[in-house]
């Protein structure tokens, strides 16, 4: 949309430039001073030629290149008051920058909204009425509408930018979407199955078989639900105490500890926070030894809320996270790292083997 209102730019100064050459010849000889007339539609045509070539490039669409397109128009138009005269100027006769003076408003409208377009609009109007130097309703009327056109593209130029925002979130959409249909139909071929066979087998049987077949047709209609993209919690926005979620984390060898107050979040963010957590303290039950101490710190700060979990267990290798994300064990990665992520949040890891781990997420409000 935006490369379509530049070449319209471009489009309507060249033809502004035209209907320009057409008014000069036909009043040169009514000029207070027309040898001076040549020289400056010859600056008007090739500041046309600079400015349909420099706004061509998006690189150079920048404040000094809007600036000088402004300030040599406004000098254009100015120096009618010299070569065109007053008297003319004053019985009707047009400047020498007539309707080509509208581009540079344009122009600032596109690149800098309304409030650009409105504020080339002003000084392109007082540049016009100082240069005509008398005030009338036909006087006004010129700036006027200037300034509505410079509302009019300002406002298409915002509805633009927010359509183009929508296009590309629905495209995103599209592509997750197609992702997750691929992998749904990976993962009903193999997991799924296997799920439902372990279901299927044990659904009957006493003690940890049957434990473990209630497990797995757990997995299994959670994993279902994941791959459909349908949440079995309503989803909202309400506010809920992060420390409800992380205070039955507590036991004989995991500490919480939280400021007075309540830390106060969206739900769904404090839910992937919670679920972080329970990530960070399930890797310490698989590997640690039994018994290990853990600590879960909570800072609540007006930027942030920082979520600390140390152990004193056995620590991790250097390349002990890179390795196990390159076998395809995402724990890590993905219930850690990428669920903060989705947050606009960091993940800092600090281990030394036999020395604890540290993990710190940090996630803004």
């Amino acid at each position: 949309m935006a490369e379509s209102l530049w070449r319209a730019i471009a489009v309507y100064r060249i033809a502004a430039l035209i209907y320009v050459a057409i008014l000069v010849i036909r009043n040169v000889g009514d000029y207070a001073h027309p040898a001076l007339a040549w020289p400056v539609l010859a600056l008007t045509a090739g500041w046309t030629a600079i400015t349909t070539y420099a706004y061509a490039e998006p690189a150079r669409r920048r404040p000094p290149l809007l600036a000088a397109d402004l300030l040599i128009t406004m000098a254009v138009m100015a120096s009618s008051a010299f070569i065109v005269g007053a008297h003319a100027l004053k019985n009707g006769s047009p400047t020498l920058a007539v309707a080509w003076h509208v581009a540079p408003v344009i122009a600032w409208a596109v690149a800098g909204g309304r409030r650009g377009g409105i504020t080339a609009a002003l000084a392109m109007g007082i540049t016009d009425l100082v240069t005509r130097n008398h005030y009338d309703q036909a006087a006004y009327t010129g700036t006027v509408l200037m300034l509505l056109a410079a509302l009019a593209v300002g406002y298409l130029v915002g509805v633009a930018e927010q359509a183009q925002q929508r296009l590309e979130r629905a495209i995103q959409l599209e592509a997750a979407t197609r992702e997750r249909e691929r992998l749904a139909r990976d993962i009903h071929d193999s997991v799924l199955q296997v799920l439902a066979l372990v279901k299927r087998r044990g659904s009957g049987l006493d003690g940890e078989a049957g434990e473990l077949a209630r497990l797995a047709g757990e997995q299994e209609a959670a994993l279902r639900t994941l791959m459909t993209g349908r949440s079995a919690e309503p989803v909202d926005d309400a506010e809920t105490d992060l420390m409800t979620l992380l205070d039955p984390y507590a036991s004989e060898s995991v500490s919480v500890a939280a400021p007075a107050a309540a830390v106060r979040l969206p739900a769904t963010t404090a839910r992937e926070i919670a679920a972080a957590v329970a990530a960070a303290l399930d890797n310490v039950n698989r590997h640690c030894a039994p018994g290990t101490k853990v600590w879960v710190l909570v800072e609540d700060e007006p930027a942030a809320v920082t979520i600390s979990v140390r152990d004193d267990g056995c620590g991790i290798a250097p390349d002990r996270l890179a390795e196990a994300e390159t076998q395809g064990r995402l724990g890590v990665a993905q219930s850690i790292r990428g669920r903060i992520a989705d947050l606009n949040g960091t993940v800092r890891i600090t281990s030394t083997p036999g020395d604890g781990t540290e993990v710190e997420m940090s996630v803004p409000r």
